[in-house]
Order: C-alpha cells, then sequence, then structure tokens
C-alpha cells in the first residue's frame, strides 16, 4: 500500500455539496483502517510487552527475544498474536474517533487562536486521544486481560465472557474502566506531541523541499501531501517522541487493568500508589521503564504505518 496510488472511488462525482455531508464518515472510516494496519504490523511485539510490563511469573526473567521463542515455543505462533481479536475490536474505533476528533478540535481551536498554529496541534492531538480513549477503554481492558493469559492457565474464554466476569466480578461497569486516569494523563501528553510531531515535520518539510519530500494529492492537486518515505520517516519520529515522554504512565495503566488476576493487587488501586509500589519494587529501569526498548522497536513502525496509511486513505475518500 503506498500514498503514490491514484485511485477513484464511488461518489467521487456526487455533487460537491452532498458529497461534502459524508466528510466525518469518511474521516471515521479512514482513521479506523490507518490504526488497524498499524496494529496488526506489531501485534506480536504489542503481546510481548504486555507480559513484561506486567512482570508475568513465566516470563518476567526473560529479555525480549528470549520472551517471543518461550512464548513461540509454549503457546505456539498464534500465542504471538493473543489478544490481538480484541485489539481489532477496539482500535477501529479507537483510531477512527483519535483521527476525526483532531481535524474536528484543530478546525475549532484555529479559529480563536489563529496565531497559535503550534498550540492548536498540540491542543487538538491530546483532547483528540483523550476523546478516543474515554470511548473505547473497556475494549482496551478486555484485550489487556487475553493478552496475559497464557496457556494452561486461562480465566476468560474469550472477548465476551472477559467482558461479563469483569462486569460480574469486578463492580460492574466500574471495573471496565479501571487505569483510566493513567491512561487519560498518559494520552494527553502521548497523542499531543504524536500529531504535533508528524504535522510539525510535515509543514516543514513541504516548506523547505517540496520537490524532495511532497507531491501533488491525488484527490487534489492543489494540495501537497508527503511522499511514502517521507511519511513513514515523519511518523516514526513523532511515535518516538511521544512515547518516551508517556511510557512511565503506560506500565502504570497496564498493571492497574491487571492488578485483579496479580498476587500484589492491593498495592495497585490508585494511579499514585501504583507508581509508587512499581517504583519501589523494580525500580526505575526495571519498573518504570519495563520494556521500553521493545516500545521503541514496536512504536516507530506502528506510528509510521498509522500515519502513512492515513494519509493515504484521505486521498482514497478525498478528504484533501
Amino acid at each position: 500500500m503506498t500514498s503514490e496510488a491514484t485511485v477513484s472511488t464511488p461518489g467521487a462525482n456526487l455533487p460537491k455539496p452532498a458529497y461534502k455531508e459524508y466528510y466525518w464518515l469518511r474521516s471515521f472510516v479512514a482513521g479506523g483502517v490507518a490504526s488497524c494496519c498499524a496494529k496488526t504490523t506489531i501485534a506480536p511485539l504489542d503481546r510481548i510487552k504486555i507480559l513484561l510490563q506486567a512482570q508475568n511469573v513465566h516470563y518476567r526473567h526473560l529479555g525480549i527475544l528470549a520472551t517471543a521463542f518461550a512464548v513461540r515455543k509454549k503457546e505456539g505462533f498464534l500465542g504471538l498474536y493473543k489478544g490481538n481479536g480484541a485489539m481489532m475490536v477496539r482500535i477501529f474505533p479507537y483510531g477512527a474517533i483519535q483521527f476525526m476528533a483532531f481535524d474536528k478540535y484543530k478546525k475549532i481551536i484555529r479559529k480563536k487562536k489563529k496565531n497559535f498554529e503550534h498550540m492548536s496541534r498540540l491542543m487538538a492531538g491530546s483532547m483528540a486521544g483523550i476523546t478516543a480513549v474515554i470511548f473505547t477503554y473497556p475494549l482496551d481492558m478486555v484485550r489487556a486481560r487475553l493478552a496475559f493469559q497464557v496457556k494452561g492457565e486461562h480465566r476468560y474464554n474469550g472477548i465476551i465472557h472477559a467482558f461479563k466476569t469483569i462486569y460480574l466480578k469486578e463492580g460492574g461497569f466500574r471495573g471496565y474502566y479501571r487505569g483510566l486516569v493513567p491512561t487519560i494523563v498518559g494520552m494527553a501528553p502521548y497523542a499531543g506531541f504524536s500529531f504535533f510531531t508528524f504535522e510539525t515535520l510535515k509543514t516543514t518539510g513541504l516548506r523547505h523541499a517540496p520537490e524532495l519530500l511532497g507531491k501533488p494529492s491525488s484527490d487534489n492537486p492543489d494540495v501537497m501531501v508527503l511522499k511514502t518515505h517521507a511519511s513513514l520517516l515523519c511518523g516514526g519520529i513523532a511515535g518516538a517522541i511521544a512515547q518516551s515522554i508517556s511510557y512511565p504512565l503506560d506500565v502504570t495503566r497496564r498493571r492497574m487493568q491487571l492488578s485483579a488476576i496479580l498476587p500484589d493487587s492491593d498495592k495497585c488501586r490508585t494511579m499514585l500508589q501504583t507508581l509508587k509500589y512499581v517504583c519501589m519494587q523494580h525500580g526505575i529501569r526495571r519498573g518504570l521503564y519495563r520494556g521500553l526498548s521493545l516500545n521503541y522497536i514496536r512504536c516507530i513502525p506502528s506510528q509510521a504505518v498509522a500515519f502513512t496509511t492515513y494519509e493515504f486513505m484521505r486521498q482514497v475518500l478525498h478528504l484533501n
């Protein structure tokens, strides 16, 4: 899939006012497809990250590569994709809402703060990330629980069973939102800096090196878009910077999500309590930043694919 392709889509010849009415829907689909492609690319790395972050007893003494081989040996190749079905169910609406909300928030903020282009990107990205998290957090909770299970010790039989079990045994709907606060606190800088970095690199590159990095959009020749290699590079840099800032809160979120099935659950009830416990028990490098090297390996291609696919889908669905 490359952004150089010129694609005609049904509806392109409709009268402009009628076609404009479906802008939000096309933006929604573009974001969902982009996020699904990105997450499928790095699904095995996501599984390993969760196992390392939450100190799974079967793998906590292993490194990244050793964990990958151990999972494959113990659970088979498909074990590397455990929880990915739940991830796809979650990630489509998550990515769809996030990208659609970013476009909307950016336009609203720019109308009120016309001379603050950089600030509008940062604020819009943060608000879009928070909006997406709130709507899709229960699915992320279930996906984490399924990914944490190992062969022979299954507590949940699937997505529906996990939803039912959490609801019945962990306080109803409140159980679905365990760890929401650190997620929101972490998502604000992550999404904010991710969108901010990509958009800033994109506009700077197109302004100073349009022939090298850019090309006319296939759906609107008056609009310049990044070439595939440039989009991949900008997306990768954006992901690396965003993850570096928000990673300790990501660890806290996972520990809180999994607290009900961990032996030290009583020590991970609140965000501050969990941060303190992980830091005191495992240290900063082996606790709050455990699995960060893996996160760099996974976040760079993930964000690169996400932003590049979204830019491609914007052309396919005539969003430019």
